[in-house]
């Protein structure tokens, strides 16, 4: 009997893992492929990932630094309106290699991470979670537990199997990679997919990355190829997946518990939810004692303590990209120039930082190119 099995070993499972392990919990992982593969989001990030990770880990992550970002209401060659620091905005990272530090971090601290483990059946009992997994030999074999974290993404069997609610909407995202080296130190934003947003980051010696998501409904691969044809580039390394938007009213059962992509614990503005999601997870560390289902809810009400307000916030800007033009170019003008906020947190536009940035605006025409 182990006291988690956390499915999915992604940032928020692995961080859980690792947390949890450290505490003296018996914790098993079991990630269905290998550790950060298939790739299915992008690896732009605040400067609050380094502290989920070893000192030394950082050489080797890094890929380049952010500085701000270039928003357009076309395309390429559509005014820019540049909202910028002089100081570091984000990161870019590889992404394969976060997820595989992470793991590592988890195994270190006494988590069983086992790869090429797919969870098909998840049954809930009164003092117990049964937990069916395929083995990479291909046998099914019946793994118990006190309680099991599904951290296994947008369309968490776990979820599913436990018939928790869904996000309130799932966008469809896709990405795809040039070769080509770019140092630059902006990322460009464009307006242009319905009700989100495409994007163009550069990723240092690695090249650079192109992306957009949408809802399901629409061509998003058309869309896509829009995009890079307008940039004139080639792409490959082509990935796509779910992005789930909204958390649903409850992410807990009796011996159940959500984080990250599976809970819709993500920026509801970008997708992005590395942060978000291993937030949750400190707090469900923190919270959950496995021989006591009731400090479930302690989970429940402490993860949207910790990030709720973000979540809502990020939803009102996310209504913003869906403005008429006009109303969005009026809305850039007003705001471009340097910043004072933090990219993960929508509530730092109402810091005193921002504010003074804000009614002291310097000339946009010197934000760094």
């Amino acid at each position: 009997m182990h006291d988690f099995v956390v499915v999915g070993a992604g940032p928020p499972g692995s961080r859980f893992a690792r947390r949890a392990a450290a505490a003296g919990r018996d914790v098993v992982v079991f990630e269905k492929g290998s550790v950060g593969t298939p790739l299915a989001c992008s690896g732009h990030v605040s400067d609050d990932v380094w502290e989920y990770v070893p000192d030394d880990a950082r050489g080797e992550l890094l890929q380049n630094r952010v500085y701000g970002a270039r928003f357009h209401v076309g395309g390429p060659g559509s005014k820019a309106y540049p909202f910028y620091k002089p100081e570091p905005v984000s990161n870019v990272i590889d992404r394969v290699g976060l997820d595989r530090t992470l793991a590592d971090c988890a195994r270190e601290a006494g988590a069983d991470v086992r790869e090429g483990h797919t969870v098909v059946g998840v049954d809930e009992r009164d003092d117990r979670v049964v937990v069916e997994v395929r083995t990479p030999a291909g046998d099914v074999e019946s793994v118990a537990a006190r309680m099991v974290a599904g951290c296994d993404g947008p369309t968490s069997r776990v979820r599913r199997s436990l018939d928790l609610p869904e996000p309130d909407e799932l966008l469809h995202g896709v990405l795809a990679f040039d070769d080509a080296p770019d140092d630059g130190d902006l990322v460009d934003v464009h307006l242009t997919a319905p009700t989100f947003f495409a994007w163009r980051i550069p990723r240092g010696d690695a090249g650079v990355e192109y992306g957009l998501a949408a809802p399901p409904s629409d061509d998003v691969s058309a869309m896509f190829d829009r995009l890079t044809d307008a940039y004139d580039v080639t792409t490959d390394r082509f990935c796509s997946g779910a992005i789930p938007i909204g958390p649903p009213e409850r992410v807990t059962t009796d011996r159940a518990f959500l984080i990250g992509d599976a809970a819709a614990q993500t920026k509801p503005f970008t997708g992005g939810g590395i942060l978000y999601g291993m937030t949750a997870a400190d707090v469900a560390a923190e919270a959950i004692d496995p021989d006591d289902p009731d400090t479930l809810a302690h989970y429940e009400s402490g993860w949207r303590e910790a990030i709720g307000t973000e979540i809502r916030l990020g939803a009102a800007i996310r209504r913003c990209y869906s403005l008429p033009e006009p109303v969005q170019r009026a809305g850039l003008r007003a705001l471009s120039g340097e910043i004072g906020v933090h990219m993960d947190r929508p509530s730092s536009f109402f810091s005193p930082g921002h504010l003074r940035k804000l009614f002291s605006r310097s000339d946009p025409e010197d934000a760094p190119r």
